[in-house]
Parts: C-alpha cells; structure tokens; sequence
C-alpha cells in the first residue's frame, strides 16, 4: 500500500505511518514543488520512495508531541533558526558521516552533526533600474537613512527571512543600534509590510518604491515564470554588506528525526542531497547557492555576480533570534 503524507493527515493528533521498506518520510517547511525535482531523482537513482508533508509552522512541537511514534525520518527546513529549533527542542539526532563532512563545508554544518545545510541563499536589496542608481545602495546600516523614506518595500518584520537579518544586525551592532535601524527602516517603508519577497518586487515594477529587502532565489523563480518575469525585469540584484561584515546569508539545511523508522535510507538522501547532482539540481531549478565547493552555480545566477558573504557565523545569528524578534514588536515594525 502506498504511503503518503498529506496536511489532512498532519491536521490530525497523531499520525499513524507505518515504517515501510525502500521508503521514508520527511516533514518539510519548504513548499513541495521545491523538492520535488529532488526526490523524482532521488526516487529514480536508488528506488526509495519519498513521502513530503509540508508543515508550514509547528515542526518542533509535532514532533516532541509524537516522540517515538513519529513517522518522520528527517526535516528539511529554510532557515538557520528553524534548524537551531528543532536541535534544541531533542526531535533530533546526529549523523556521523564522511560523506556530508567531505561535500559540506564546517562553517554550513553542526559542529554536532545535528544538522547539514544544503543550499544558501543571500538576503539582498533590489533595486529598481530605472529610480535607484548602480552602487547608490552599498550597506543595510544605509536603508535607515532618511534618503530613502518612502521609497521602500518589505515583507513582515515577523517574517523567519527578515527576524534572521535583524538578528544579523544584532550580532554586529547590539540592541540600542539594531532597534534605532528598524525604527529608520519603518520609517522609510512606502507601505505597511505585508505579502512576501515577489511582491516587493512587483511592487517596486508598479512604482510603490524603489528598493526592497529579498532573498535572491525568488528573482530566479520569477524569471523563470512567464508571467512574473516582466517584474523581475525591472529590478537589479544589490549585495549590501554590513559596515564591519559582508553580505547577510542563511541556508536551506536537514536534520534526522530521534524517531527516525527508516534511518538507513535516511541518511542515504541526506548524503545524496550533497551530492554533485542535487546539489546541480537545487542551483539550476531553485536558483540557490550551492553548498558543495566546486559545483557550479546556474548561469542566471552566476549572472548576478561576486559577493562576499558575512563571517558572523549562523549559529550566532540564531542564537539572537529571540532578542531580533522582541526588538521587531517593540518598534511594532509592522504596525
């Protein structure tokens, strides 16, 4: 009988999954036609099915909330803080493997072996070709100046994208500096928050302002969509730098379950997730970095050009996560 995962399925309070050979089961907060390419080849190298729940929130506490029972085998989640979560909540356990050691560099991965990121992303500025003049935006301390007031778009301050760069900014610069930034940033908003990354840039093709704060994947997916691509168009790809850094990043990563029932096959696609062919699948369909040193990036996006990414390490960065997002209510940011 075939297993599959289902939200009807998550929506009840426990989930009775059997453990199946040459199958496992993965909760996942990226959305599913994100994956998919990966597990269709996955699926078609070795012959082991992959059952996708999406569990937009909640991961960590479904998962103590089954504890043994659990059907999951692994998590794969978009955001350093959600892998730092579901480590500290115990839902997981480390692997020890020479494979994702040799294809994923230490500064991407536990030090515990908790957890593994497959995939980067940069949190940037787009710019509008037409308004924002080539190098007029240079650090993220710069879109507090009140020369951008009004000119500017973003997705919720609560957002896990934007409470990671304002724990970034945290890290660098302390409390007082990082809640006068979001209250210069709130400032210059030309709308209140709302609707995700695309948005802001269809916002920024329709005149409502001129730069916006994003990740760099949804350019790729949007030139990548007919109908979007008009949009994506209009707008250049910025890599600020903090004042004393570099150019803000979080990863895509995995992690396996405590429970894991299918822990063999598990670690098989958490090693074969870093491999050369993922890793080439995630940079050609997802427009992601790639994790593993020497596979290439996908022409659109190696278009974007060069970036030196931040040295404040990720771990740090979640550890503020907390304190970022406090600081976010405080200015009542999306207010």
């Amino acid at each position: 009988m075939t297993l599959r995962l289902s939200l009807a399925a998550l929506a009840l309070t426990s989930v009775a999954l059997p453990a199946m050979a040459q199958e496992i089961n993965v909760y996942s907060h990226r959305q599913p036609e994100l994956i998919q390419p990966l597990v269709d080849a996955f699926t078609a190298e070795t012959g082991i099915k992959v059952n996708v729940a999406f569990v937009d929130n909640g991961m960590a506490e479904r998962l103590t909330a089954e504890g043994t029972r659990s059907p999951a085998d692994l998590v794969l989640t978009v955001d350093i803080a959600r892998l730092t979560q579901i480590v500290d909540a115990g839902v997981t356990q480390p692997v020890t493997s020479a494979v994702m050691e040799a294809n994923i560099p230490a500064a991407l991965r536990d030090a515990g072996n908790q957890w593994f990121g497959l995939t980067s992303r940069a949190r940037i500025v787009y710019a509008s070709k037409d308004r924002v003049a080539d190098g007029e935006v240079t650090t993220y301390e710069d879109l507090a100046d009140p020369k951008w007031k009004g000119r500017i778009c973003i997705r919720s301050g609560t957002n896990d994208y934007n409470v990671a760069l304002t724990a970034a900014v945290l890290a660098h610069h302390g409390k007082e500096a990082t809640k006068a930034w979001l209250e210069g940033l709130k400032a210059n908003l030309a709308k209140k928050p709302n609707g995700g990354d695309r948005d802001q840039v269809k916002a920024i093709a329709a005149g409502e302002c001129d730069v916006a704060i994003g990740n760099t994947y949804y350019i790729g997916q949007m030139m990548n969509d007919p109908e979007q691509r008009p949009a994506a168009e209009t707008v250049r790809i910025v890599f600020p730098t903090f004042t004393d850094g570099g150019t803000h990043l979080n990863v895509s990563g995995v992690a396996l379950t405590k429970a894991a029932p299918n822990k063999d096959n598990a670690v098989k696609f958490m090693e074969w997730l870093s491999s050369d062919a993922a890793q080439a699948i995630y940079a050609e369909t997802n427009s992601e970095y790639p994790v593993k040193p020497g596979v290439k990036r996908s022409d659109l996006v190696a278009s974007w050009g060069e970036f030196t990414p931040d040295s404040m390490p990720l771990t740090e960065v979640a550890k503020l996560r907390p304190a970022a997002l406090k600081l976010i209510e405080e200015v009542n940011f999306d207010g």
